[in-house]
């Protein structure tokens, strides 16, 4: 009997403890600002056809939950620039992708996963449309860098933030921000 007074007592006391911390959300801007400050990272060289390429993404938009659905939508305006022959053929590529959100625990973050390409324009020396082979490349080095990237991390600075993280939490995709709630 003293155990379950016991057990009683110390649940109540983190209910108690976790009061004003019920859940945490970020929205589409802030998500879209931690991405900007990894753009740097995301400067990569590849080959293509055989010849090296420089790859940079140059801006990001993010559009999370759009039509109540959960998912977030990454729009990405890229430039590659292509060596050949001596010659630098600057490439413009803008990509629009999809993926699932998911919320990691150990690394206190959320990664996206189940990536798609929604749409690509490519714009290279007078030729506009679509080039599958360079949206191949373009989606291999994005992929490569969402496995390892987070598109959010919780700032375990903020004592509200780091005691909500040792809760199990659930995620929710709502229109425009992802909230971490906990599991209970």
């Amino acid at each position: 009997m003293k155990y379950i007074v016991l057990i009683a007592c110390l649940f109540l006391s983190a209910c108690n403890t976790t009061q004003g911390v019920s859940f945490y959300s970020f929205t589409s801007s802030e998500i879209e600002s931690a991405l900007n400050q990894q753009l740097p990272k995301l400067s990569e060289k590849v080959r293509l056809m055989g010849l090296p390429v420089q790859f940079d993404v140059n801006d990001l938009s993010v559009n999370v939950g759009p039509n109540n659905r959960d998912v977030v939508i990454l729009g990405a305006d890229s430039s590659a620039v292509i060596n050949a022959f001596a010659l630098k053929y600057p490439v413009r590529l803008k990509l629009q992708i999809e993926g699932a959100p998911f919320y990691d625990s150990e690394k206190k973050a959320v990664f996206l996963r189940d990536i798609k390409l929604l749409d690509s324009t490519i714009d290279a020396g007078g030729f506009k449309g679509n080039l599958a082979v360079l949206n191949d490349e373009a989606m291999n080095v994005i992929n490569s860098f969402l496995a390892v990237n987070p598109v959010y991390k919780l700032n375990m600075n903020d004592p509200k933030v780091a005691l909500l993280s040792k809760l199990p939490l659930d995620m929710k995709v709502v229109e425009g921000a992802i909230k971490l709630v906990p599991h209970m």
